[in-house]
């Protein structure tokens, strides 16, 4: 096996952390949490019956994003749109609680505030139930989204593009984008939706899961052959630097535009939830570019905050203590 990442060298990469600045465009939402116990099934329909005991609020979409940007050190920018509404502002000022900016996000009237609701009932989520206006946004905030974007390019090293399909993400958008940044060297990170693969064309890095690219190109990953084919056939489609495939309990998958593949193992000891796990993937990948690290280099670190991540219950984020613990126990990272 070959070796990918020891520990030197991570510790020199997360010190670099601080020293990076992203840009994160994209769905901004609300994770609202609904904590509580289950004893007994309703007599009125075969479900149970959750006896709340607490409530939370937490940063979610492209916020989480932000949010874990924020927790491994790096200097972040917020570019997206929320409602005139009371989650709006609930959302805005935990931003600015943080010392975040938030000068990039942009009040739509007419238009809700995303809102993701889970009910958490014995450390397990019982159902999930959504309020947005799916909708593009209108050409006005996208103007704004633009001139936002053009106002602070020469600060940022890269952009990461959370797209949730929530109506912030549009083939015009993504153009626009790419134009702005030019020849410049700046990376341009996309966690992707399915129905928009054909937009992200001529991007550095797109970090789909394994069903997410599978229904991409139409071939279903059940071995190792059809995860290499789907792989050759995304990098040849959106002609992309690099291509990361997060597999859950197989890891990940590195294809890179040389044509090298890196399998790198899970470290995940348990997974309890993988909620907002893409998130921390593609926040932990971009700041490790940032800072200087390979291709390779920066899908492990990625992979060990993935680890962390998925360990704990609900959007949780990973802090740079968090990997340095993380990489020294483990000391090296190999391709299988």
């Amino acid at each position: 096996m070959k070796r990918v990442l020891d520990a030197k060298r991570g510790m020199k990469v997360l010190s670099r952390f601080q020293e990076s600045n992203v840009l994160v465009l994209g769905d901004i939402m609300l994770d609202e949490f609904i904590w509580g116990k289950v004893s007994r099934i309703s007599p009125e329909a075969p479900v149970p019956v959750v006896n709340v005991t607490s409530e939370s609020f937490r940063l979610g979409g492209a916020t989480n994003v932000v949010n874990n940007i924020f927790s491994l050190g790096g200097n972040v920018y917020v570019c997206g749109v929320v409602g005139d509404d009371e989650n709006g502002e609930k959302l805005v000022n935990s931003l600015m609680d943080m010392g975040i900016d938030t000068t990039g996000i942009i009040i739509e009237k007419g238009r809700p505030t995303s809102v993701k609701t889970r009910v958490i009932a014995n450390n397990q989520q019982v159902v999930r139930y959504d309020r947005e206006d799916i909708s593009n946004i209108n050409l006005n905030s996208m103007q704004k989204i633009i001139s936002y974007i053009r106002t602070n390019l020469d600060s940022i090293d890269a952009i990461i593009i959370s797209d949730y399909g929530k109506g912030i993400v549009s083939e015009q958008l993504i153009r626009e984008i790419r134009i702005l940044v030019g020849d410049n060297d700046k990376i341009i990170s996309v966690d992707p939706k399915v129905n928009h693969f054909s937009y992200y064309k001529g991007v550095t890095v797109i970090t789909p899961n394994n069903i997410e690219a599978g229904e991409a190109t139409g071939i279903e990953i059940e071995d190792e052959e059809t995860l290499l084919r789907v792989g050759e056939v995304l990098l040849d489609r959106l002609a992309c630097k690099l291509l990361l495939i997060t597999r859950g309990e197989e890891g990940m998958t590195l294809f890179e535009k040389g044509g090298d593949i890196t399998h790198i193992p899970t470290l995940a000891k348990e997974v309890y939830d993988v909620t907002g796990a893409g998130d921390t993937v593609i926040s932990a990948l971009t700041l490790a570019l940032t800072a200087g690290a390979s291709l390779k280099e920066a899908s492990a670190i990625a992979n060990y905050a993935a680890g962390i991540v998925v360990g704990e219950v609900g959007t949780a984020t990973v802090t740079v203590e968090n990997l340095k613990d993380a990489i020294k126990s483990n000391r090296v990272i190999k391709d299988e």
